[in-house]
């Protein structure tokens, strides 16, 4: 169970951590705009933005970021080894 788990939550992972889910939570979090807006409360609108939108949205922008993050760090680390003559795992 531990397997599909772990595999579920990575394929999960792996879509929500793009732009194009970016974007389908963006046209999702929109089309609830009108409602918040007809309302005329501010406090609905600032909560439509607060709880729908970023919430939505920022997720996978982030986890977008921190994916762009890691593999300019370890493009750094490469660089920095190769710079220092010291061979990785893959080419020893």
């Amino acid at each position: 169970m531990k397997r599909w788990n772990n595999w579920l939550a990575l394929k999960i992972t792996d879509g929500v951590s793009t732009m194009y889910c970016a974007y389908l939570f963006a046209i999702i979090a929109l089309i609830s705009l009108p409602a918040a807006i007809a309302t005329g409360q501010l406090i609905v609108i600032v909560a439509w933005i607060a709880q729908t939108f970023l919430q939505l949205v920022l997720l996978s922008v982030i986890m977008v970021g921190q994916k762009i993050q890691a593999d300019q760090t370890i493009h750094h680390i490469k660089r920095i080894h190769k710079h220092l003559g010291i061979k990785d795992e893959e080419n020893k």
